[in-house]
C-alpha cells in the first residue's frame, strides 16, 4: 500500500526538525569558536613585535596549536566545516571589490598561462618523484592534484572519479593543509626581503601555494592590491579543475574503471568574484556605484571572515598524519619547492 503523500511531508518534516535540533546547536557553536580564536589572532596582531605575521598567520597558528593539544572539538565539526568552506567562499568574493575589472582583462590571460603550466607541472612531477621513491601512486596522485589545482578541495572533488579510497583522500587533504599552511606562512617572512612588486608577490603566491586559504593568507601582508591579484591568479587554477576533472573521467572511463555516480561540481563562487569585480569597478558619472568608504567596510569585514575561514583550516592540521605517509609527503615536497622556484622565475 503506498503511503499518503501527507505521511511522507510529515515524515520528512520530522527528520528535518530532529537534524535541525541536533546540527544548530553545534554549528553554531563551531562558527563561535572560530570567531574567537580569529579575534585573539587579530590581538596577538596588534602588539607591536608580534604584528609581522599578521592576523591570518597567528589565527591558523592558533587553531593548529589548539588541534595538537586538545584534539578537534568534534561536537563543533559542522559549525567549524561551514566555517572553512562556505565563508571562505564568501571572503573571496567580497574581495572581488577591491579588485577592478580591468585588470582582470589586462592580466587573467597571462596569469591563465601560468596556471595551466603550474597544474601540469606539480602533477607531473610528484608522479614522478613518488615513482622513484616507490610511494603509494594512488595518495600521491591526489597530492599533486590538490599541489596544483586548489588543495583539498580539489582533492574531494577528483577523489569519486579516481575511486580513491576514503583514507586517502582523508589523509591527502591532512597532508596538503599541513604542508601549504608551513610554506605559506614562510611566504610572509620572506616577502619583505624579496625584490618583488606587490602585484608580481600576489601573482607568484597565487599560482604556486596550494589552498585558496594559503594563498590570502601569503599574499595578505603584502596589501591589498597583492591579495586581489593573487585570488585572480589562483581562481584560475580552480577554474582548471573543471578540464582536469573531465580529463580524469574521459581516462578513467577508457580504462574501465568509471564510477556511474562520478560527477564534478563547478566552482561557482569564481564567477561571484568576477561579478564583484565588475560591480566594483563601475562608475555612475565618474563616480563609483559603491563608494569608498563601504567598499573598506566590507574589505574589512572580509579580512575577518577570512581569519576565521583559516581557523577551521588550522583544526585541521594534524601532525600524526606525517607518520603515516611520510613518502607521499616528500614527494609533494620537493615538488612544492621546485613549483616555488620556477613560478618565482615567471613572476
Amino acid at each position: 500500500m503506498t503511503e499518503p503523500a501527507y505521511s511522507k511531508a510529515h515524515t520528512h518534516t520530522n527528520r528535518l526538525v530532529q537534524w535541525t535540533q541536533r546540527t544548530l546547536p553545534g554549528a553554531a557553536g563551531g562558527i563561535i569558536f572560530t570567531f574567537i580564536i580569529a579575534l585573539m589572532g587579530y590581538g596577538l596582531a596588534s602588539v607591536s613585535g608580534l604584528n609581522y605575521l599578521g592576523q591570518l598567520a597567528w589565527a591558523i597558528l592558533i587553531a593548529a596549536l589548539f588541534r595538537q593539544l586538545f584534539g578537534y572539538p568534534e561536537k563543533l565539526r559542522v559549525g567549524i566545516q561551514f566555517t572553512a568552506k562556505k565563508l571562505l567562499r564568501l571572503a573571496i568574493i567580497l574581495y572581488g571589490l577591491k579588485l577592478n575589472i580591468g585588470i582582470v582583462f589586462q592580466q587573467g590571460l597571462g596569469l591563465m598561462m601560468k596556471d595551466v603550466i603550474s597544474v601540469v607541472v606539480a602533477i607531473g612531477l610528484t608522479l614522478l618523484i613518488a615513482k622513484w621513491l616507490k610511494a603509494d601512486m594512488s595518495l600521491s596522485l591526489l597530492l599533486g592534484i590538490g599541489t596544483g589545482v586548489c588543495g583539498a578541495a580539489a582533492i574531494a572533488a577528483v577523489s569519486p572519479i579516481l575511486k580513491a579510497k576514503e583514507k586517502d583522500t582523508a589523509l591527502g587533504a591532512g597532508l596538503i593543509a599541513f604542508l601549504g599552511t608551513v610554506v605559506a606562512i614562510g611566504y610572509t617572512l620572506v616577502q619583505p626581503l624579496l625584490p618583488l612588486t606587490d602585484t608580481q608577490y600576489g601573482a607568484w603566491a597565487g599560482v604556486s601555494l596550494h589552498e585558496i586559504a594559503h594563498v590570502a593568507l601569503a599574499a595578505a601582508p603584502a596589501g591589498e592590491d597583492a591579495l586581489a591579484i593573487s585570488l585572480l591568479a589562483k581562481l584560475g587554477r580552480v577554474f582548471l579543475l573543471v578540464p582536469l576533472s573531465i580529463i580524469l573521467m574521459f581516462w578513467m572511463k577508457r580504462s574501465g574503471r568509471m564510477q556511474a555516480q562520478a560527477k564534478m561540481e563547478f566552482p561557482w563562487f569564481l564567477l561571484g568574484f568576477i561579478a564583484t569585480s565588475i560591480l566594483g569597478s563601475w562608475e555612475f558619472t565618474g563616480q563609483p556605484i559603491i563608494p569608498l568608504p563601504i567598499k573598506d567596510m566590507i574589505s574589512q569585514a572580509a579580512s575577518f571572515i577570512l581569519a576565521m575561514a583559516m581557523v577551521g583550516l588550522g583544526l585541521n592540521v594534524h601532525l600524526k598524519d606525517i607518520r603515516r605517509a611520510w613518502r607521499p609527503l616528500l614527494a609533494m615536497s620537493i615538488t612544492t619547492v621546485l613549483l616555488i622556484l620556477l613560478t618565482y622565475v615567471m613572476a
